[in-house]
């Protein structure tokens, strides 16, 4: 197939797709269906191409039933929801330059249309194209679809293919691929699917949505800051917000390499610690608490003690670089200078496979090696792998000899393509644009209190009477970066919705946690309080939310990155 490739560079595609929508116009431009013959208006789809858009296929696919695998990786990924007929198309935008992967695409348009577009985000270094046809974050695994409320939906792989036995971040010695990663894909995919929705259905969305966690959540901060007009509702859930700081140090891994390693049964230790000083049936229901009082060294091996029941001076001091913020040695976009330290609990959460707790993402099930091994822990393979191939930009830099400061642009060049950190959404504001964040307090992906000081960063740039009107960051006691370890799901498309549309702002939720064998069913809930209350137990059943209230409690106190015990 001949593409024909713009001659200017182009960030969005709205002029170009513009002209596509104006062009061929829907034929039943008059209703929100896809019209009398489903399977021919989608496979006119087909022939939509324009300019760098090009539709690989178009198919009307038929409805299918909830399924839920035996095995996943997380629960979430077990779950595949009931979808009704709908046309699929699979696109792809060229890129710039011939030698850049072009940006892949899926947009799921519904038989029977509800006048709405849900975009998701991505996850890791994506590279997969994002279907749009499984469950938005956070979502109760018995709801319903997106797709089969009605939403058109659709998703990407951000510009790039993962290629198996590859390094994930290789992708990023390309500059025009990287910045695609950074933030252009999204823009290009979210001007597609709209002029591809107006030509099937006659009109353009009245009302778009994204919804994104981890990665993907850090997206959803990021189009709500370049993109103020795009999205009148985003969801971001434990969002990789400070992308920059993050990998800035590389130091809590080198931190546990020698005998800073802990085993299975120490981390069990330092669990069962935790819980002991703090916790309610299993969770530490107030972690910013915990987390001031919480010192590793009451668990020291005494003088000639060793062993799995006690830790050494270097494990210890292991725990606290964790614990502690990493203060940048020079200012990233937006004026952050630090990355802040990791909370308490969940340290010894299994979660649902390798995805949750210290051994998935910081220690692994072997210390840390370079080059790194499938048994590492996923923060050390990702982060050494950004050192290499984004900062560096050396396939064979050493990782443990990484310094910002001696790379000091590129670092600030790559906070400013990657960090969400842009305190200033006036624009989004102005537009109507709602915002809704959650963070999980027993997360070991990203720092949970990233996306606190974040929010801190936009009541102080625009008032916090200011931000409460557009914003509101919700924090999850125990679930990890997943989703698992305590209750984490609730709907947060229909408060979205219920917000941007209805003008109803969400106040206290209820989070579930569930289970999938033999059918999925509630075992446990609690409030999701709006941050800086927290859920305080008040006698009763442990499992239920009417046993807990919402209480600002020590949580209000909180300014900035949180030092730990020394």
């Amino acid at each position: 197939m001949i593409v024909t490739r713009p001659s200017t560079p182009i960030l969005g595609l709205s002029a170009a797709f513009a002209a596509l929508a104006t062009t061929a116009p829907a034929a039943n431009a008059a209703t929100t269906s896809l019209g009398a013959d489903p399977a021919t208006a989608c496979a006119a789809l087909l022939h939509a191409g324009f300019g760098a858009l090009e539709i690989d296929s178009s198919v009307l696919q038929k409805p299918y039933p909830i399924i839920v695998a035996e095995k996943g990786p997380t629960p979430a990924s077990r779950v595949s929801p009931a979808n009704p007929a709908f046309c699929e198309v699979l696109g792809r935008i060229e890129s710039i330059s011939p030698n850049t992967p072009p940006i892949r695409f899926e947009l799921n348009l519904p038989v029977e249309w509800n006048g709405r577009a849900l975009q998701y985000g991505g996850g890791g270094f994506n590279g997969v194209v994002i279907t749009g046809l499984g469950l938005p974050p956070a979502m109760p695994f018995d709801a319903p679809s997106p797709l089969a409320r009605g939403f058109a939906t659709y998703g990407t792989d951000s510009g790039h293919e993962s290629e198996p036995g590859e390094p994930p971040q290789a992708f990023a010695l390309n500059d025009e691929a990287f910045r695609n990663f950074a933030y252009a894909a999204y823009k290009k995919v979210h001007d597609a699917a709209r002029t591809l929705i107006e030509r099937a259905y006659g009109r353009a969305p009245e009302k778009t949505y994204f919804m994104g966690s981890s990665e993907g959540g850090r997206e959803a901060l990021t189009v709500a800051e370049r993109y103020p007009e795009d999205f009148d509702g985003i969801f971001a859930r434990v969002p990789v917000i400070n992308w920059t700081g993050q990998h800035a140090g590389m130091r809590d891994g080198l931190a546990t390499m020698g005998d800073g390693w802990m085993d299975r049964a120490q981390v069990m230790l330092v669990s069962n610690a935790v819980l002991a000083q703090c916790g309610v049936d299993g969770i530490v229901d107030d972690p910013v608490s915990c987390k001031t009082q919480f010192d590793p060294a009451k668990l020291a091996c005494a003088p000639g003690e060793a062993g799995d029941q006690c830790l050494n001076p270097a494990q210890i001091a292991a725990i606290r670089t964790l614990h502690a913020p990493y203060d940048v040695p020079f200012a990233l976009a937006n004026g952050v200078t630090n990355y802040p330290g990791w909370g308490v609990s969940g340290e010894a959460n299994p979660s649902f496979g390798p995805t949750g707790g210290w051994r998935a993402w910081w220690l692994g099930s072997s210390p840390p090696t370079l080059p790194p091994s499938p048994t590492n822990g996923i923060a050390w393979i990702f982060g050494s792998g950004a050192i290499q191939y984004i900062y560096a930009r050396d396939p064979n830099f050493d990782p443990s000899k990484y310094r910002p400061e001696d790379f000091a642009n590129r670092v600030r060049e790559v906070s400013a393509l990657m960090d969400s950190t842009d305190p200033d959404l006036s624009a989004f504001k102005a537009h109507g644009g709602k915002l809704i964040m959650l963070e999980h307090m027993a997360d070991y992906a990203q720092s949970p209190y990233a996306g606190i000081n974040y929010l801190q960063s936009v009541e102080a740039k625009m008032g916090a009477d200011s931000a409460h009107d557009f914003m509101r960051l919700y924090t999850a006691p125990g679930v990890d970066h997943v989703g698992s370890g305590a209750p984490a799901n609730v709907d947060m498309l229909s408060a979205l919705v219920d917000w941007a549309e209805n003008g109803k702002p969400p106040g206290p939720l209820t989070v579930v946690e569930q289970s999938l064998e033999p059918t999925i069913a509630a075992t446990r809930s609690l409030p999701l309080c709006e941050w800086p209350a927290w859920p305080h137990y008040h006698g009763g059943d442990a499992k239920s939310a009417s046993s807990y209230s919402c209480d600002k409690g020590s949580q209000s106190a909180f300014t900035g990155s949180v030092r730990t015990a020394p």
